[in-house]
């Protein structure tokens, strides 16, 4: 009986807690602007790439539904080219966890031309700016099979834009706190 009484007691309580937290997820807003990790993450890369002669601009961060479905119309039923397949709230931008980039040249002008070797390795720049992204945890849009997006570096931390807007944050899961450990 006692037992009895204790293992319903932590299936009540296990319970209870999993249903206050999906009505807390319920209530979190949307994010309104770039993840601290995400941005300290972006400068670290254009740290690193600025030592391995590499001079890059975050173009883009954090992006509202609204900017993003402006995005997606482009290309479509307003002028110019198709820049993104992702509708407002399916983008990785919407809940703060995207960067866009672009290299300067030494000119000064901002390029996001792939075969572009400004540092004279005869590795194409923005490939190694890439891989010292994914050396962060940045996952990369030119590693997609379908539409690269070679400007894109996004941290999903294993959560599906569908999860970010019901409430999802990067710090109720296990890549957060591995990502956070590494940046200590």
């Amino acid at each position: 009986m006692v037992i009895a009484g204790l293992v319903a007691a932590g299936v009540w309580t296990f319970v209870q807690r999993e249903l206050d937290f999906r009505e807390e997820l319920e209530m979190r807003p949307l994010p309104e602007g770039l993840h601290p990790m995400v941005g300290q993450k972006a400068g670290e890369l254009a740290r690193i790439a600025a030592e391995r002669g590499i001079r890059i601009e975050i173009t883009d961060g954090f992006r509202s539904h609204e900017e993003q479905d402006r995005l997606f119309a482009q290309g479509r039923t307003i002028d110019g080219p198709v820049v993104t397949q992702a509708r407002g709230g399916q983008s990785y931008h919407n809940f703060g966890l995207a960067v866009d980039f672009a290299i300067w040249t030494p000119d000064g002008r901002l390029i996001w031309d792939t075969g572009y070797d400004g540092n004279g390795n005869g590795q194409s720049d923005w490939f190694e700016v890439a891989d010292i992204a994914k050396e962060l945890g940045f996952e990369w849009g030119g590693d997609w099979s379908s539409f690269r997006d070679y400007p894109h570096l996004q941290m999903s931390f294993g959560l599906s834009t569908a999860e970010l807007d019901a409430g999802w944050r990067p710090e109720d899961t296990d890549r957060y706190e591995v990502l956070a450990g590494e940046s200590e």
